[in-house]
């Protein structure tokens, strides 16, 4: 397995990460005791970087996580946490809060459903807009220096705030939306985490399995699936497209890889800052996905890539309006 280092400051790690999302719930129906195999299979392979939030499944993830991981050597995996993220019974997301305090009482929880003494990167999930990044970054930092959080991350902020939060403490990596589908990135972020020596932990570098080669006009979303609501996943935007991901395939095919592994490649091959965060819910995607690591792209590579899927082609946004709003990185 390749390795790559998250910013000047922070850990090595392999060049693909896990990404622990789809396991509980935000796809809809997943298997638990595949699940856990994956995560076993994405060790085994030597992903080191294993990225979850306490949101995901209300806590579920954490716990599936703590599970999936017992027995383990601490010292041969990374986990990164997002919090802040406020849900109801129902599973609505009501606001985000992160308050010094709420910082504290969120990482509490999670070293508990982790069965875990300390968490390697702490990052809040998006930007409180009642809650300057200072105090939240400020209350992190205390956790850094009782020995709680090793690494201090952001999650989906923009310049400003990159600045403002690496001024109270080093930032070791910004969790982000980066895809072939989405490049709002590279303007003003991508440039200001070159200049400050953070990394970039890509998520959604699938667009949420619209890329991946085995999306399908007809194939339809269960109950619990956010995609069946995405803007990108709706009538004529998910048309045009699937056509973007033809086009694309014709160049994998070409290639002798498989849709993703071109998509995971071409995010990878970005900047060596970058490491991509694969969605794998099942040891079949997972071994797509880390066939990517080997994909070498040659300058006639990534212009045919983006011949096929040139920057802004995607139709429709990565996630609905309101959630739109609430995203500090897109007003960068």
């Amino acid at each position: 397995m390749k390795l790559r280092r998250l910013g000047s400051t922070g850990p090595e790690t392999a060049v693909i990460g896990l990404g622990c999302m789809g396991m509980s719930g935000m796809y809809g129906h997943a298997d638990r005791a595949e699940s856990i195999a994956t995560v076993h299979a994405a060790l085994d392979a030597g992903v080191t970087l294993l990225d979850t939030g306490d949101f995901y499944g209300m806590g579920d993830n954490e716990m599936l996580l703590g599970e999936a991981l017992r027995g383990r050597r601490r010292d041969e995996f990374l986990i990164s946490v997002k919090f802040g993220a406020q849900r109801g019974p129902d599973g609505a997301f009501v606001g985000y809060d992160a308050r010094p305090a709420a910082v504290k009482t969120a990482l509490a929880y999670s070293l508990r459903r982790l069965g875990t003494d300390y968490v390697d990167i702490y990052r809040p999930a998006r930007l409180d807009p009642a809650v300057p990044i200072e105090e939240t970054v400020g209350a992190i930092k205390e956790m850094v220096e009782a020995g709680y959080v090793r690494h201090v991350g952001l999650s989906e902020v923009g310049a400003d705030t990159i600045r403002r939060a690496r001024a109270v403490h080093p930032i070791v990596d910004l969790q982000i939306e980066y895809s072939l589908f989405s490049r709002g990135v590279e303007a003003h972020i991508l440039p200001t985490v070159r200049e400050l020596g953070i990394g970039i932990t890509a998520y959604g570098v699938l667009s949420r399995g619209l890329l991946s080669g085995h999306w399908t006009p007809a194939r339809s979303t269960g109950p619990g699936d956010f995609r069946g609501s995405a803007p990108r996943f709706q009538g004529e935007n998910l048309d045009r497209n699937l056509a973007l991901v033809e086009a694309l395939r014709k160049v994998a095919r070409e290639k002798g890889v498989s849709v993703a592994q071109l998509a995971i490649a071409w995010v990878a091959a970005r900047d060596e800052l970058i490491v991509p965060l694969v969605g794998a819910r099942t040891r079949e995607r997972l071994a797509e996905a880390l066939g990517a690591v080997d994909v070498e792209l040659t300058p006639a590579d990534l212009a045919r890539i983006e011949a096929a899927v040139p920057a802004g082609a995607a139709s429709g946004d990565r996630y609905a309006a309101e959630q739109m709003r609430s995203l500090d990185s897109e007003r960068a």
